[in-house]
């Protein structure tokens, strides 16, 4: 059975308190977009088996949206590594996966690049190269195991955004 990965960009955040980048919190869109994200998701038969989620509020509020759309919640590990972090971070993290499916949810633009570098053709969507907040991009990994994930291993099943499902 092929791997599969979906590479999440948060949801909307809120600019309320801009000392704290890391505490920023969704605001009331990106808290009512998450759950439609998951629904897609799951709609679409893609549910994860594990998550890899940056520690930054506004991840993990994504990720509790998304997942509030499954029947049973996947397990998640948060980790600080992807806060912000550069596409080879991410490469790091999807690494160390160990599940059949897995979920990241990040940071633009590291995301965005992530998910550019992976994919071995880039939709037609213009939007994908931007990555808007909510973007959702499914791949399936061309890839014995998570460690051999290379860039341009990955075939994209489905591309979407908050305002496209």
């Amino acid at each position: 059975m092929p791997l599969k990965l979906i590479l999440m960009r948060h949801m909307k955040s809120s600019w309320d308190s801009p000392s704290d980048d890391h505490a920023r919190p969704l605001n009331e869109r990106g808290r009512a977009d998450a759950p439609r994200m998951g629904a897609w998701l799951a709609s679409n038969g893609h549910i994860p088996d594990a998550a890899r989620v940056s520690s930054a509020q506004r991840t993990r509020d994504t990720w509790d949206g998304v997942v509030s759309a499954f029947d049973v919640a996947p397990q998640a590990t948060f980790l600080p590594a992807l806060y912000l972090a550069e596409p080879s971070e991410i490469l790091t993290a999807i690494r160390g996966a160990d599940a059949q499916c897995l979920a990241l949810i990040g940071h633009n633009p590291g995301i965005a690049e992530a998910a550019s570098l992976l994919a071995q053709t880039e939709p037609a969507d213009a939007k994908f190269r931007h990555y808007p907040t909510g973007s959702t991009t499914v791949f399936e990994i061309d890839a014995p195991a998570w460690q051999d994930v290379e860039w341009g291993s990955g075939t994209i099943l489905a591309f979407a955004t908050p305002k496209t499902v």
